[in-house]
């Protein structure tokens, strides 16, 4: 019998009608951070979660993907779904080999779900460090993890908040493997962008060449704004000079992704067309776009394909129809 979800009460739902972005991303583009929630009658979400999201389904992450002129996505599996990584794959399976995956995983997975993960195009997991998202788990588990996945190639992203580096700070540097930062750290952007606790996260990245960092969610970050809305083009000011010191620091080190459906906002949810007009503020010339949108994303996890790759294809994993289909269902096109 299917379950029925209700939304947690106060987090709003994902942008209707998204506008067309006038920054024109690079061909052959990935957003690098976007996740798949539900359908929660078909993928039901875990009982140990602490919101409840709306539905946002694969075919709806994919319509939105070629509206923005995106040509493959890395989708991140979210704490609501915990453990069960069954949409996530399911979406892996449909893209066309378009989409990889950031899987959450316990020590008791097999190394042959492990494989067949990896053979549906997952490449890395998940550990969540941001307390009011997950509950504690032992990072001797998170090591053990980190191990087994090592043979396969994956890496590990992080996620957690700017005041809690200093005692993750060990952990992190004792990872075996390429290590991808959520959103810079979550930094406090009413803080100076020189100062004490940004400047450890750079020399997080400085002093360790094997991390990366997501230059991703200023809309998460942002204090003053002003928000990505009403065809604000020049969006969440005071989050531009966080990003574009990592941008123009780790130039080969940096990530981007839109955060669609953009879970568990409640000040306001950002208009993605305009989200994409950010990244030309903190990338602002060609060679620095292309590095953060096309060659860093490919690099990482479409290495097996590596200059082969034509710049000017476009690959649709949608037939026209169901592409349009789908928008409409967003709300545009």
């Amino acid at each position: 019998m299917a379950v029925k979800f209700e939304k947690t009460s106060g987090w709003l739902d994902w942008y209707q009608g998204p506008s067309k972005p006038r920054f024109q991303v690079p061909p052959g583009s990935v957003d690098a951070h976007c996740h798949v929630f539900g359908p929660g009658e078909r993928f039901p979400f875990a009982p140990e979660r602490k919101y409840t999201p709306c539905d946002a389904s694969r075919e709806q992450l994919v319509a939105l993907r070629d509206h923005l002129g995106f040509s493959r996505n890395v989708i991140v599996q979210a704490t609501c779904h915990g453990a069960d990584n069954a949409a996530l794959l399911d979406a892996l399976q449909h893209s066309g080999g378009m989409a990889r995956g950031i899987v959450t995983v316990r020590r008791s997975i097999t190394d042959r779900e492990l494989q067949d993960m990896h053979q549906a195009g997952v490449r890395g997991v998940r550990f969540n460090f941001v307390k009011r998202l997950v509950d504690f788990t032992p990072r001797d588990e998170l090591m053990e993890i980190a191990a087994r996945i090592a043979p396969l190639g994956w890496h590990v992203v992080i996620y957690f908040e700017a005041v809690d580096l200093p005692e993750l700070w060990d952990f992190f540097t004792a990872l075996p493997a390429t290590v991808v930062v959520d959103h810079m750290g979550r930094p406090d952007v009413t803080k100076p962008v020189d100062g004490e606790e940004f400047e450890l996260f750079v020399k997080f990245m400085r002093d360790h060449p094997n991390v990366w960092s997501k230059v991703s969610c200023p809309e998460r970050l942002s204090v003053s704004g002003p928000p990505a809305l009403d065809g604000e083009r020049n969006a969440y000011r005071d989050v531009v000079p966080f990003a574009r010191r990592i941008v123009e620091t780790f130039p080969d080190r940096v990530l981007w992704g839109t955060d669609w459906p953009h879970p568990n906002l409640k000040h306001h949810m950002p208009d993605d067309g305009l989200l994409v007009d950010f990244i030309p503020h903190i990338a602002v010339s060609p060679e620095l776009q292309r590095k953060l949108l096309v060659d860093n994303p490919m690099r990482l996890y479409w290495p097996e394909e590596g200059q082969n790759m034509s710049p000017h294809v476009h690959i649709r994993s949608l037939p026209p129809e169901g592409a349009s289909a789908s928008l409409r269902r967003l709300g545009g096109g």
